[in-house]
């Protein structure tokens, strides 16, 4: 299914933007590095991912339990995730709350150096300041579709 475009309707200072980008280097660097449980301190508590195929993580324990799970599939290669097209979105009712939606591309590097790509996709989170740091409190993952062109094209 096609996402819909996204559009802004608060816009986010440019600290703002450079501390969310800043996030996700971190954020992003930590589960390429397969540090899973920095990775998991990156969400609340209660975080929650959803995947693309409907699979739920509910709180850290269950996103530790899974990524343990998929490590063997990690042997002997190097993966980097990298986003791109971020929109961030404010909350008016909650200052320390954003939304915030990204491209994803996520490549895999062999020990001979072959790189191969994964599906596109396309996330969506919210983000929360906890104590003056911004964690992921939900995470949604949608693999990216063809768009059908509009009738009489």
């Amino acid at each position: 299914m096609p996402q819909p475009v996204g559009t802004l309707r608060h816009q986010v200072t440019g600290d703002v933007y450079a501390e969310v980008q800043t996030f996700y280097a971190q954020q992003m660097r930590r589960v390429d590095a397969l540090d899973i449980e920095g990775f998991a301190d990156t969400f609340t508590d209660d975080g929650e991912v959803v995947h693309a195929g409907g699979r739920r993580q509910h709180g850290r324990a269950e996103m530790i339990a899974g990524m343990r799970a998929a490590l063997p599939r990690y042997r002997d290669i190097a993966v980097r995730h990298w986003f791109d097209h971020l929109l961030i979105d404010t909350d008016p009712a909650d200052a320390d709350t954003l939304r915030v939606s990204y491209y994803t591309l996520v490549t895999q590097t062999d020990r001979d150096g072959n790189v191969t790509f994964q599906p596109t996709f396309t996330v969506d989170d919210v983000l929360v300041r906890v104590d003056g740091r911004l964690l992921t409190r939900s995470r949604v993952i949608h693999q990216d579709t063809p768009v059908t062109p509009p009738a009489g094209s």
